[in-house]
């Protein structure tokens, strides 16, 4: 409901395109073409101004997050209050217990070890 306050500047921005229009109808020359100009460009801004409230209203008011991927920020920000690793974009947890780490480390690769 609150993007209905998209109206007023939408509104504004009509009235102030009408009135440069007809403003810019009684000038002559270069001062015409500028004013139908300038009442064009506000009536494409408010004509933008609704369609952006219109996209907010579609998204469902998730800022931040494009294409749904509020999902994911979820599991990394929350985590289990058992420690675990939470399943999400990064992947099921490990094996094993939650919060158990595997007693040795691995071992380097062949070509990191010095000569």
């Amino acid at each position: 409901m609150i993007y209905f306050l998209a109206l007023l500047p939408a509104t504004a921005l009509t009235i102030a395109g009408y009135i440069v229009l007809f403003l810019s109808a009684r000038a002559e020359g270069s001062l015409r073409t500028f004013g139908r100009y300038l009442g064009f460009w506000a009536f494409t801004l408010a004509g933008l101004v609704i369609l952006g409230a219109i996209f907010a209203a579609a998204h469902g008011g998730h800022r931040g997050c494009p294409y749904g991927m509020h999902a994911m920020h979820d599991g990394m920000y929350c985590p289990s209050s058992d420690g675990a690793r939470p399943q999400g974009w990064m992947g099921p947890p490990p094996a094993g217990r939650p919060g158990e780490r595997s007693a040795a480390p691995a071992a380097p690769p062949e070509s990191a070890k010095p000569l």
